[in-house]
């Protein structure tokens, strides 16, 4: 098959690492496999090593919301490709984290990967903020039900020993 990227990278993102393969077959050819963390400094550091290696494409699996840092600290440097799970599935067998990372890779030199749309910055930070006000909206409204029932509870309890005239007292205050 044709190679389109000569010199691309292949990352396999999880919660607390990142395991990043560089496959170049443009002069001197050679693939390296690494692990950096997933904190700003290992991810800087990631930058740092892909740079080195003058990689121009870089492909990674769309797991959760753990591929979102990355994509944030790599964004300027490099053709950023963000891959469906399900679309770059390697096939059954011996799976392991430096496997998938060559996996996709290789997929990515051969251009075999469709990217996930990735909205511009200003409208992913519109959504995490949409996201976070609906959240705490809700928790609002939970809390102030539950403040409801709780004196309901309390003013149907007291008024069940006084008389009318009594509890009606007590509902108006």
């Amino acid at each position: 098959m044709e190679i389109l990227y000569p010199r691309c990278a292949g990352l396999d993102v999880h919660k607390e690492t990142v395991v990043a393969c560089v496959r170049c077959v443009s002069e001197p050819p050679h693939s390296e496999v690494r692990t950096f963390s997933t904190m700003t400094s290992g991810l800087l550091e990631l930058n740092q090593w892909l740079e080195s290696h003058r990689c121009t494409h870089v492909a990674m699996e769309a797991t959760g919301v753990y591929w979102k840092p990355v994509w944030h600290v790599l964004e300027g440097n490099f053709e950023l490709v963000l891959a469906n799970a399900q679309h770059i599935r390697n096939v059954p067998g011996r799976k392991t984290d430096v496997n998938d990372a060559m996996w996709i890779a290789d997929l990515l030199a051969h251009g075999l990967i469709r990217s996930s749309f990735v909205p511009p910055a200003p409208i992913q930070e519109l959504r995490d903020l949409t996201r976070t006000r609906s959240s705490l909206s809700g928790r609002c409204r939970s809390t102030r039900c539950a403040s409801r029932r709780c004196s309901r509870t309390r003013i149907s309890s007291s008024t069940a020993s006084c008389r009318a005239s009594s509890a009606r007292a007590v509902a108006r205050c």
